[in-house]
């Protein structure tokens, strides 16, 4: 699959029948709302983790030198809190670009706090993508993240506003938690 996902995700699914759509936010569309919607509440998905296994060529670092940012793992029992955001059909064509360096567009259920349920996209980067890196220590992810820094920032930042708005939700990540545990030495040597 090629860095650019843009194309793929247009016509993945089409939109246009739909007056709002639910998307739904684990990484950086937790803190970085770039974009108009409707409405916004916490909501979880079921059965994926969070990871840094997926490279930044475009954002976070480099073609050369990419940084590394979230996708999600497929993991049996596991419960990833984030935010949802009903949005219109319209603003997939900034997301689709925003997210396109390996993401595509799934349907998934997601469900509010109140136990309401809704259908909704998420992006995820999947292993065939061609900037996936897969798993690593989170030492070594910290280390990667601390020495990354790409045209919308340096890859520490990513994680660590990351960390604040996972908290601003009552969530702590254990993997994102362990990542930051290692990063933050690094930032102040």
């Amino acid at each position: 699959m090629p860095h650019d996902t843009s194309a793929i995700n247009k016509q993945r699914q089409d939109l246009s029948q739909h007056q709002s759509v639910w998307l739904f936010g684990y990484g950086s569309l937790i803190y970085k709302v770039d974009f108009p919607f409707l409405e916004r509440r916490p909501a979880y998905i079921e059965g994926w983790s969070r990871r840094f296994w997926q490279g930044s060529h475009d954002h976070r670092g480099t073609p050369e030198r990419p940084g590394r940012v979230l996708t999600l793992i497929e993991t049996p029992g596991e419960r990833c809190t984030g935010m949802a955001y009903r949005v219109s059909p319209d603003v997939f064509e900034h997301l689709d670009h925003r997210e396109k360096n390996g993401y595509l567009r799934f349907f998934t259920p997601l469900t509010f706090a109140d136990g309401e349920q809704q259908q909704g996209l998420v992006y995820i980067a999947t292993e065939d993508n061609a900037a996936f890196l897969g798993p690593a220590d989170e030492a070594v992810i910290a280390k990667h993240i601390a020495e990354s820094e790409g045209p919308s920032g340096k890859n520490s930042e990513y994680l660590l506003k990351l960390a604040d708005g996972l908290r601003e939700l009552g969530v702590i990540d254990p993997h994102v938690e362990k990542i930051r545990h290692h990063l933050l030495p690094l930032l102040s040597s």
